[in-house]
């Protein structure tokens, strides 16, 4: 958790060596999964991993946080507490939740953060998850920046610190609220293993059976994107950044890390009463640049308010950037024209187009020829009979530079803390003191008899080059001072001896100085729900979480969908988004429009995929659409033994006194 003047850079990593390179290119913490429970089901790692990032991060003052974030069984609740203490001693900094029954069991005191899958929306549910004694909370992605600066209001900074996601693939659904994935394969979103529905195309058809869209992937959205919306989120309040991407490989987590990290860094720079929330400065061996990483085209979604072109409707794949066009389709090749003349293929890079249907073909180049003059000969790794609709004119695009991977293959950043270093004359040697840019101090001391340097003009200069040689350490020198009273001969190799003590010292008064960040007390006596009942879509999961809720003061506690007790027709998604808008067919848009007023109202829509079904209802008021639709007779089937073995009967209607 960030001091309420810092800010926090919050990195991905799907494993630890990602995770050190995100310290590496500028993260103040990152986040990770442990050995199971976190909600990505197959990015999880040891303990020893995780210790063996928190060792490396707590270097630079950053932390480690551990998704502990999926709900849980009853008899899941005694391996995930022994999995927070597990992660605690290895040196995790803050635990990532979001089932509630967590908060009933004996945890070790490790901070508690509210995972965004536990849909906050609202300032009564921040406010409230801050006194259940919940340090940082991941705000949903689909508030605005009046909403969050709304919940700000209510929160302590000195109790609570806001976290928002600022980069990567965004979940269509309120985080939590999504069950389309186990309504029809028996794999819940809630547990770590969504199948993504909603990167599906869909036939979207209106309630006369017309079609209104045809094979539109319309819950698949653009990736977010929030370079442009940094200031006015620290002006509403958030405190932590996050960038999504567990799944991410490692070019994608340095390159985001180290463009994000660049921005704060101006801004730090800008405003002197903002700080970072770790230590050190980083340096780029490459030019950050986020459209070279998988994306989908960006949005910066609602943080502005309602945008019109939030969706990826033609492709969930990554269309990459137009790069030239085709001159020339031969049998084996083609040939394209750049307008950048400064533009350079490569063999294996990665090009596509758009076909007379509108689907993204690919089309790799095996290998590349230059022809002069920004033209360029590529014979693709596929047969070009195979290539359809590419032809004269055709739009090329690349979304797959492998100049770009090679060059985050090899080192890329460099961290350093910057340090004071000042050589005084004892009574016996010289004392080398080193004061590093956070106040830790370290000495380290020499005998050595004085004698003058025969060189005096260069003798100073050599020796401060020669103590201040930090380049395979974590630091870099801001000044190097010689206090001396008199001329000093040191020898290279007792200068050498100095800096490596002092600074192996300066090292060990950092970890000494470390702290972990502390566990917030739930205020008492407890702090009562915003609600009184719930709903399935609260994810009960456990008797441990009714007991929370019921402690809490609400009454009706319904079990998570994934007890498999809603068996008719319910909300599986709610979201933000909304079909009809963003097919101009809303009623709010048919306002003030002659001839059109009164004629567009909000019926309900049918997504067709094969033979999958889901209905669109529209909820205006709150200008929110909720995905309608059962969970499957075979999804219960398979099941059944595991909902028996684990049946929970909880409040479906309030208890009668």
């Amino acid at each position: 958790m960030p001091l309420p003047h810092q800010l926090e850079l919050l990195s991905p990593a799907r494993d630890a060596d990602i995770g050190i390179e995100a310290v590496n290119h500028g993260a103040d913490a990152v986040y990770i999964g442990g050995p199971g429970f976190g909600a990505r089901a197959s990015a999880g790692n040891a303990v020893a991993s995780i210790e063996r990032l928190a060792r490396h991060a707590h270097r630079f003052d950053a932390r480690i946080f551990v998704t502990l974030n999926t709900i849980l069984r009853d008899d899941e609740l005694e391996p995930a507490c022994q999995l927070a203490w597990d992660v605690y001693h290895a040196g995790a900094d803050a635990l990532i939740i979001q089932d509630m029954g967590l908060l009933q069991l004996d945890l070790p005191p490790i901070q508690l953060h509210a995972s965004t899958q536990t849909d906050i929306r609202t300032p009564e549910k921040a406010r409230f998850l801050q006194d259940a004694g919940l340090s940082q909370i991941v705000l949903a992605r689909e508030l605005d920046l009046g909403q969050i600066a709304a919940v700000r209001d209510v929160l302590d900074p000195a109790r609570c610190s806001i976290e928002f996601f600022i980069h990567g693939a965004l979940c269509v659904a309120y985080s939590g609220q999504c069950t389309i994935s186990h309504a029809h394969t028996g794999r819940s979103a809630n547990r770590g293993d969504c199948s993504q529905a909603c990167r599906l195309p869909y036939q979207v058809l209106d309630a006369q059976g017309r079609f209104v869209a045809h094979d539109a992937h319309v819950l698949s959205m653009k990736d977010n994107n929030q370079s442009l919306n940094l200031r006015p989120l620290i002006d509403a309040g958030v405190r932590s950044f996050k960038i999504e991407g567990r799944y991410k490989d490692i070019g994608y987590v340095k390159n985001i890390t180290a463009h994000y990290r660049r921005l704060f860094d101006e801004i730090l720079d800008q405003r002197p009463e903002l700080a970072p929330a770790s230590s050190g400065r980083c340096s780029f061996s490459f030019t950050p640049d986020p459209q070279q990483n998988f994306n989908r085209e960006f949005t910066d979604y609602f943080v502005n308010g309602r945008q019109d072109d939030i969706g990826a409707f033609d492709t969930p794949k990554n269309p990459g950037q137009p790069i030239g066009f085709v001159t020339r389709a031969a049998t084996d090749h083609f040939e394209l024209m750049s307008d950048d003349a400064a533009l350079h293929l490569s063999n294996g890079d990665g090009l596509c187009y758009w076909d007379a249907q509108k689907a993204l073909i690919g089309a790799q180049a095996n290998r590349v020829e230059p022809l002069g003059g920004g033209a360029w000969r590529v014979f693709p790794k596929d047969p070009m009979a195979q290539l359809r609709d590419l032809r004269k004119g055709t739009v090329i695009h690349r979304n797959r530079s492998m100049d770009w991977v090679r060059t985050l293959e090899k080192k890329s950043a460099d961290r350093r803390i910057g340090v004071w270093m000042k050589l005084s004359e004892t009574s016996g040697g010289l004392r080398l003191t080193a004061t590093d840019e956070d106040g830790n101090m370290a000495l380290a001391q020499a005998q050595l008899a004085q004698s003058a340097p025969k060189d005096i003009a260069n003798n100073d200069l050599k020796l401060r080059e020669s103590l201040g040689a930090l380049g395979e350490t974590i630091f870099t020198p801001i000044d190097v001072t010689l206090d001396l009273p008199r001329p000093w001969f040191v020898p290279v190799s007792v200068a050498k001896q100095l800096r490596r003590d002092a600074i192996a010292a300066l090292e060990a008064a950092r970890a000494a100085a470390w702290q972990r960040l502390p566990r917030a007390a739930p205020v008492e006596p407890p702090a009562p729900y915003p609600d009184d009942a719930l709903t399935y879509l609260a994810n009960v999961f456990n008797h441990a979480a009714r007991d929370f809720y019921a402690r809490h003061g609400v009454t009706v506690i319904p079990a998570a969908f994934e007890a498999h007790q809603e068996l008719g027709e319910v909300s599986l998604m709610v979201t933000k988004h909304c079909v009809r808008f963003s097919l101009s067919l809303c009623p709010k848009q048919a306002k003030g429009v002659i001839g059109v007023k009164g004629t567009v109202k909000a019926e309900p829509l049918q997504l067709v995929n094969g033979k999958e079904k889901l209905t669109l209802r529209f909820d205006c008021k709150p200008c929110e659409m909720h995905v309608v639709g059962k969970i499957k007779p075979g999804v219960l089937q398979a099941g059944a033994r595991e909902a028996a073995e684990h049946a929970l009967r909880f409040y479906r209607a309030q208890p009668v006194a």
